[in-house]
């Protein structure tokens, strides 16, 4: 097994390259159905809370909201397109009575590194492989657990928000947008 899918290998503080999903409510039965949504999307291999051990170290967590707030991640092992095993994790944040929850599913930026994703050279990671290979899991996602908005790229979890966009995709992108409009889902790449 190459680093790119060990816990402890990881630089974690470094951030994730993820699919953000604006959920759309603060209900827990919205939040699980699109963490089911995306953790079958992506294929993820098991299920647990603590990224200072290995799976094989450790038991096994439920795939719950209530395992994802006693733990502030969930963390598992997904195969990027090019077939190498790699670490993930889910996060969430829980909206307040004016906003809607966020659920993030990505990959440190370290393991993609290691697994050998290639990112464009400027003052932000950017990597058309990655923001493919995670739209394609949104898309897959929505179908399951339709959801306000979608954003993809470095650490993106909240930069935007449906309400604001009102249904149309900004013209200059820096980061990738997935956007509902009449029950379907549009994909937005970056473009600036």
């Amino acid at each position: 097994m190459t680093h790119a899918a060990l816990f402890r290998h990881q630089f974690w503080g470094e951030g994730t390259y993820e699919l953000a999903i604006e959920v759309g409510s603060t209900d827990d039965g919205r939040l699980q159905a699109v963490l089911d949504a995306v953790w079958g999307a992506a294929g993820v291999c098991g299920c647990y809370g603590h990224r200072d051990r290995e799976p094989e170290d450790q038991e096994a967590v439920p795939r719950t909201v209530a395992a994802l707030e006693e733990f502030g991640q969930l963390l598992g092992r997904v195969r990027l397109p090019s077939g190498e095993l790699v670490v993930c994790d889910v996060t969430a944040v829980r909206g307040g009575d004016d906003s809607g929850d966020w659920l993030a599913f990505g990959v440190p930026l370290s393991a993609l590194r290691q697994a050998g994703v290639e990112f464009e050279d400027g003052p932000y990671f950017r990597s058309a492989a990655a923001d493919a290979w995670l739209a394609g899991i949104g898309q897959d996602a929505f179908r399951a657990a339709p959801f306000s908005l979608g954003l993809v790229g470095w650490s993106v979890s909240g930069l935007a928000d449906a309400e604001t966009l009102g249904g149309v995709l900004p013209e200059k992108r820096g980061m990738a947008y997935l956007l509902p409009s009449g029950g379907v889902l549009r994909f937005g790449a970056v473009n600036d």
